[in-house]
């Protein structure tokens, strides 16, 4: 490191471990040498490269969203609120989502789904995220063009399907359709993947990654599952999925696969190990719950978004029963200091308890646990050592003062608008709450006009309208 670049950076508070706990730590330098963090010092190192002396900040390791979804959500954005586009009030992933996303792949050119998928990583970066784990349709391998381009740390999770067109009966029941050479989608999404991973895999300076991500249990055959996990476990890559994120989803596994939940479902086939991170969970029984603390599977709890509909998705739940509990945006919003607040609130609200959810344990579910959840010991922790990866939120403004514990400050009134600096392998991402890499403005509007173009068209306007 001696010939790499420094950068030193001070905070009025600055989150350090102390024998495994949380220690904030008052008015110390954290000193960069190019992607590796060298120092956290109360005195100021001298000679660095670039310095970022501001009062007021709290600098914490970069934090990880470990699910979220650009694209999809970004068509649905300000069209599903207040109950729009739901027919009978059900969920909007087949009826929305997933048809519109796929349409939208299909009438973009590359460089417009380029446009979107450079909006969703800005969105990402300025919500505080230093990596992320994205799930999207493998037509859009513009997102990892995306995030080499733009800096972040970025996990693409490729969809497999057993079938491509993948969209809910009036009962909610998905169907298996044959793709055009008469089997199912699966083996060739697998086959996708695999070439995803040979061009991607390590690109970056490490940077980007892949993750095995069939998509949900109701769209996914035992085949594909079982195939799907064997290979990520080959590979040492980390899988996700959605589980249980509605009752249709519960039913259809039920009467598909002896009367067995998705989660018991996912047990059946060996799926439901640690390596498992599983979106949502809302409709797990406590059973259900158990059996994943038990297996050592992750629960990806993204409130917001099932706020929207009237729907608790309460992150003490999941943690109360023992299971490791991560807190992602999901796209909807990608404000991760936001939806820590939402997980806050909602869990209070829902368990009666004041204690529930609290600032410390919501921290971890971004940082230490989530770089755990992904095997990352070298994410998640600022000290020397390692990887340079820091979110730095600015505590001076008016709406965070007067403030006594940082922690609580953070969870319960800051947010996305408070994120001054990202930082990601020793880069400055993010600097004075500003994309230091482009024009934010011009990102902003490519974006919203490819989406325009879906929101054009007969189908969403019937889906929307719904």
């Amino acid at each position: 490191m001696g010939g790499s670049a420094t950068t030193l950076i001070f905070g009025s508070y600055v989150l350090a471990r102390r024998n495994g706990a949380q220690e904030v730590l008052r008015d110390h330098w954290v000193l960069l040498e190019g992607d590796r963090i060298a120092a956290i010092t109360p005195s100021r190192p001298a000679g660095a490269d670039r310095v970022f002396d501001r009062p007021g900040r709290f600098i914490l390791p970069g934090l990880l969203n470990l699910h979220n979804h650009c694209f999809s959500e970004a068509v649905a954005r300000t069209h599903t609120e207040d109950g729009a586009g739901r027919k009978n009030n059900q969920s909007i992933v087949y009826t929305v989502l997933l048809p519109l996303t796929k349409l939208g792949i299909e009438i973009l050119t590359p460089a417009e789904r380029m446009d979107v998928a450079r909006l969703g990583i800005l969105q990402l970066l300025k919500g505080g995220a230093a990596t992320v784990m994205e799930p999207f349709r493998n037509g859009i391998p513009e997102m990892f063009d995306a995030a080499l381009e733009m800096g972040i740390r970025f996990y693409g999770a490729p969809y497999l399907f057993s079938t491509a067109n993948a969209q809910a009966d009036g009962g909610g029941v998905v169907r298996y359709a044959s793709n055009a050479a008469g089997g199912e989608d699966g083996s060739v999404d697998l086959q996708t993947w695999d070439r995803l991973y040979a061009s991607w895999e390590g690109r970056g300076e490490g940077r980007i990654r892949l993750a095995m991500s069939p998509h949900a249990t109701d769209t996914c055959g035992p085949d594909l599952l079982r195939a799907a996990a064997a290979r990520a476990r080959e590979l040492d890559a980390p899988i996700t999925i959605h589980l249980a994120q509605s009752k249709s989803e519960v039913a259809t596994i039920r009467s598909r696969y002896g009367d067995r939940t998705p989660a018991e479902y996912l047990d059946w086939l060996g799926v439901l190990e640690p390596d498992l991170l599983a979106a949502h969970c809302i409709d797990c029984t406590d059973d259900d719950l158990a059996l994943m603390g038990a297996r050592g599977a992750a629960v990806l709890n993204c409130p917001r978004v099932f706020a929207r509909a009237g729907t608790t998705a309460a992150f003490s739940r999941f943690a109360g029963h023992g299971v490791r509990t991560l807190v992602g945006t999901d796209g909807y919003n990608m404000d991760l200091l936001g939806e820590l607040n939402a997980a806050a609130m909602i869990s209070k609200v829902a368990s009666g308890r004041a204690d529930a959810a609290s600032a410390p344990e919501l921290i971890d579910a971004v940082t230490t646990q989530a770089a755990a959840a992904i095997k990352r010991p070298d994410l998640g922790e600022i000290r020397p050592g390692a990887t340079a990866d820091l979110t730095v939120v600015d505590l001076s403004h008016p709406h965070l003062q007067p403030l006594f514990d940082p922690r609580r400050a953070l969870i319960w009134l800051a947010n996305r608008a408070n994120v001054d600096m990202v930082v990601v392998d020793g880069k400055v991402l993010i600097e004075a709450g500003r994309y230091a890499g482009g024009d934010e403005e011009a990102i902003t509007a490519a974006g919203a006009a490819a989406i325009g173009k879906i929101w054009a068209l007969p189908e969403a306007q019937a889906a929307f309208n719904n």
